[in-house]
């Protein structure tokens, strides 16, 4: 199982220069990738363009670009762009986004998330590949190529949870990203739903949790459930909980000391996903202190 990290706004503010150290540190211990939260934080893209060059070795990913705002020439031609300032070391987690935000911040519609997702994948994927384009659909109208010579296409993952987008994840991409989903329901629901719709294939499935190394496990978890306590009312988000069977974001939040860490990554492990990305959380000290752990579980 790859073992990556996550930077952004996801582990709080940060300045630019701060989130570029990080990922170089997690480089030079040897974890698998680093993927960077888009959010309401820096751009995911313009900060792997920033920051990939100093940190050779390392996948990058971003977890995940929103779709809505980008159309999928503007979105292929940024990748691409980013593919050739890395080396060819992005994968491109994209997803829906949030519904609330994405009509409240910006105005744009979501209504049928899958069926626009679908489209947009079926414009952008031959767009990353260097293939023309000439589609007229409901949702997106796209003419044209790019020509961007010394790139590869990059891997394509989803930011899918639900039945109709996990369907989506496996026709046509290569693969899942979740966030704040437990492991029964990684196990019983995601894993199972992404493999049946991969057609044989082997689905890459990276499932995002936060962390925290601490011997005060019942303080951590209070302190999450208030911090995101909003996010546990997303729709998106609510679903994956009730299944798991918990109350809140906080319930699969993995705490405590190294012992218990990586029992719980174990459990994680054993529910089918291929990738692990962690989010160190907490105060400065904490999340220095889970990074240094994980590093040590990565290398």
């Amino acid at each position: 199982m790859r073992i990556g990290m996550a930077f952004g706004d996801v582990r709080g503010p940060a300045p630019l220069p701060e989130i570029t150290r990080q990922i170089q540190e997690a480089a030079a211990a040897g974890v698998a990738t680093a993927w960077v939260t888009h959010g309401v934080g820096w751009d995911a893209l313009t900060t792997l363009a920033a920051a990939g060059p100093t940190a050779p070795g390392i996948e990058l990913g971003t977890a995940v670009v929103p779709f809505p705002q980008r159309h999928p020439l503007v979105l292929a031609k940024e990748a691409l762009t980013v593919q050739a300032a890395v080396g060819n070391r992005l994968t491109l987690g994209i997803g829906a986004g949030i519904a609330r935000m994405v009509s409240t911040m910006y105005g744009l519609p979501t209504d049928r998330p899958a069926r626009r997702l679908r489209e947009y994948l079926e414009v952008l994927r031959p767009l990353l590949r260097g293939e023309a384009v000439d589609h007229h659909g409901s949702a997106y109208t796209a003419v044209g190529a790019l020509d961007l010579p010394g790139t590869e296409a990059p891997s394509v993952l989803l930011a899918a949870l639900g039945p109709a987008m996990l369907k989506v994840a496996g026709e046509l991409a290569d693969g899942t990203i979740t966030w704040m989903t437990g492991p029964r329901t990684l196990s019983e629901h995601v894993v199972p739903s992404i493999t049946r719709a991969s057609g044989g294939r082997s689905p890459r499935i990276v499932a995002g949790l936060g962390v925290c190394l601490t011997s005060a496990e019942d303080a951590v978890r209070a302190r999450f459930a208030e911090q995101f306590a909003l996010a546990g009312q997303v729709p998106e988000y609510r679903a994956m909980l009730d299944r798991e069977g918990v109350d809140g974001p906080a319930d699969v939040l993995i705490v405590g000391d190294e012992a218990s860490i990586r029992k719980q990554l174990d459990r994680v492990r054993d529910t089918g996903a291929t990738d692990l990305m962690l989010a160190p959380i907490g105060t400065p000290e904490e999340q220095s202190r889970t990074t240094a752990f994980l590093s040590t579980v990565a290398g």
